[in-house]
Order: C-alpha cells, then sequence, then structure tokens
C-alpha cells in the first residue's frame, strides 16, 4: 500500500496558493474555484469538474479534509484518504490545483484567494449556498456559476450500489 507521503506533492497548502494567486492574477489569469468532498470520485464529479474548468483559465479544488469529510458525512467516511483524493483529483488535466481545507466552510480560503470565479454542482443554487461564503464571494467580487448535476451519479448511490453486491 502506498504511504500517504507519496501522494503528498498533489496537495498546495494555502499559502503557496495565495502565492500562486498573485503571480497568475499578474497575468491576467482567471482563476475558477470550486470545492467538495470528492470521496469515491465518480463520473458525476468529473463531469462537475469539467464543465467548472470551462469557466477560466485555471481550475482550483477546495477539498475538504479528512476530519472536515468525517463531520460532515459521518464517522465510516472519508472512504479514500485526503492524500489519495487530492491525488487523484490532481491527475485530472483539468484540474490546476488543489488545497485543503478544515473549516466548516470555505470563507476564509475565498477571501484570501480572490477566485474570479465560483463553481457549485446544479443541486445547489445561490439560495442554498453557505451564507458565509457567499458573503466571502460577493466581498471578492467573484462570479457564482453552477454546472448541471449528473443525476444518478452520486458517492452515496455508489455506495448502496456496493453495498448490494455484498448481498
Amino acid at each position: 500500500m502506498t504511504t500517504p507521503e507519496a501522494f503528498a506533492e498533489s496537495i498546495c497548502s494555502l499559502d503557496d496558493a495565495c502565492e500562486k494567486r498573485i503571480q497568475r492574477a499578474r497575468k491576467s489569469k482567471k482563476i475558477v474555484l470550486t470545492n467538495g468532498c470528492f470521496d469515491l470520485l465518480h463520473s458525476g464529479h468529473i463531469h462537475s469538474l469539467e464543465k467548472a474548468s470551462k469557466f477560466g483559465d485555471e481550475l482550483w479544488v477546495a477539498l475538504n479534509s479528512d476530519s472536515s469529510v468525517r463531520a460532515i458525512k459521518g464517522s465510516n467516511r472519508p472512504i479514500y484518504s485526503q492524500y489519495e483524493r487530492a491525488y487523484m483529483i490532481s491527475s485530472l488535466r483539468f484540474v490546476s490545483l488543489v488545497f485543503l481545507f478544515e473549516n466548516a466552510d470555505l470563507s476564509d480560503e475565498i477571501l484570501k484567494l480572490q477566485p474570479d470565479v465560483y463553481v457549485k454542482s446544479g443541486d445547489y443554487s445561490v439560495d442554498t449556498l453557505n451564507v458565509n461564503e457567499k458573503s466571502a464571494l460577493d466581498q471578492v467580487g467573484a462570479r457564482i456559476c453552477f454546472v448541471p448535476f449528473l443525476k444518478g451519479f452520486s458517492t452515496t448511490l455508489k455506495i448502496e450500489t456496493i453495498q448490494n453486491l455484498k448481498n
């Protein structure tokens, strides 16, 4: 089994991401930010990430840390460690950068990175976005976009399918 250290280079620190953001701004690069757990990566995730990447020059993914995923999804998650998830996501040709976040929301990271565009899947709307994240996005002037949700593809459904194979 591969150790987490083997995947560590797939993760950018927030400080490094902030430095890269300054460099990209100097080159007038449009940064697109999205976030999620991306546990048990599936076609729905990949579809959303690919569509999100079309809104700018670089797609940056804020990845929930393992402890953050447990707080959201329960003690039996994540299935894949933050290092494995970061490695898989950073390996996608349309993803430019992956960083971890621990907080309940992404507002601090949004304020620091000042993305040009923020993208979520179509199962969200402006009304269902986290209030703190929405406020931070408004403060930095980020455009908020939604990509179509690919129905029938969710981590929960994939887990249920796997569990049903055992029966």
